[in-house]
């Protein structure tokens, strides 16, 4: 990401970008800011834009090799092509002759980096991966819209909202812009604030689910699953955060096991100080063994799912129940 804001700022540019990674946010801002670098906006003619999976190479390459009207670049903008999946060797092969004038962006959510043209872009351009961001770095972009609204918060209020944003960006900004309106008129942001206008994110019901798991409570545990599906959360998507919240209290039952304690734990796992905390009280509920267990099945389950030979609904039900 720094390598990108230096292009941006001195205006060496490569002839060739690559964005992609989990912070769409990130992504947004960046593709927003390297186009407007590229092509001055309103600039319609020296700039082509190209978006799913039936892009044609041959339009590509045609459009690439047509001189930019009255400018220094042509742009050919490519979102979501799935060119970094299947095999694209005819647009790889032309990437490595690329005319000076004619500049790519691609803007990708899948990428498979053995592939040539992956291979391609990263030895002729920039391949930027945006990350979801470390905690400190999240507060600090938090405490900077803030600071330009004229609002305060403290410590105990912005773990509070971070608890009901999770760290997504995109979530984070909304659910900001909803607390930045609630509070007009006030300079600080209380915890009443974030209680009143905050969404409380999948993730917070997933822990209470875990919760009356350990607990032996099984309908409680159904009727929070039956709540997120009446919020049309996908049973998949339940199932995947079943496993990374089992997951990671399987990390943190381990840490805790050689010794650890939960400041080392929130470093080691970069996890947000309440998230660990609650972690190591949550873990101290399973043992070890269980923990591996629900792992597995967790696995198993969706490998199930995934090859047709078992309902998604009923595969959290049956781990739920079990």
């Amino acid at each position: 990401m720094k390598n990108l804001d230096q292009d941006i700022e001195t205006g060496n540019f490569k002839n060739i970008y690559l964005l992609t990674g989990e912070e769409d946010y990130l992504i947004r801002q960046y593709r927003q800011k390297l186009k407007n670098a590229l092509v001055p906006p309103g600039d319609t003619v020296n700039l082509n834009c190209y978006e799913g999976k039936n892009i044609s190479v041959q339009e590509l390459i045609d459009q690439a090799e047509t001189m930019p009207f009255f400018a220094e670049r042509r742009l050919l903008l490519v979102e979501e092509s799935g060119f970094f999946k299947s095999a694209s060797e005819e647009l790889s092969a032309y990437l490595n002759e690329l005319p000076p004038t004619a500049f790519f962006l691609f803007v990708e959510s899948e990428v498979d980096k053995r592939k040539a043209l992956y291979k391609t872009v990263k030895n002729k351009g920039r391949v930027v991966e945006f990350t979801r961001q470390k905690p400190d770095t999240i507060i600090r972009w938090i405490l900077g819209i803030l600071k330009r609204e004229n609002k305060n918060i403290t410590r105990h209020t912005m773990d509070l909202f971070l608890e009901k944003t999770g760290n997504d960006m995109n979530n984070i900004r909304s659910e900001l812009d909803k607390l930045i309106a609630y509070t007009a008129g006030r300079d600080v942001i209380m915890p009443q604030d974030v209680e009143a206008v905050c969404t409380e994110r999948t993730e917070n019901k997933i822990f209470d689910m875990v919760n009356a798991v350990a607990a032996g409570q099984r309908r409680r545990a159904l009727d929070l699953y039956y709540d997120l599906l009446a919020l049309r959360e996908p049973s998949l998507r339940i199932l995947s955060l079943l496993e990374r919240q089992f997951n990671q209290l399987l990390q943190v039952k381990e840490l805790r096991g050689h010794g650890y304690d939960t400041e080392s734990i929130t470093a080691k796992l970069e996890l947000r100080d309440f998230v660990a905390a609650r972690s190591v009280r949550q873990c101290e509920r399973f043992s070890l063994e269980t923990l591996r267990s629900l792992v597995e099945q967790c696995a198993v389950y969706e490998e199930a799912v995934k090859t047709g030979s078992l309902n998604e609904k009923l595969a959290v039900e049956l781990l739920l129940v079990q």
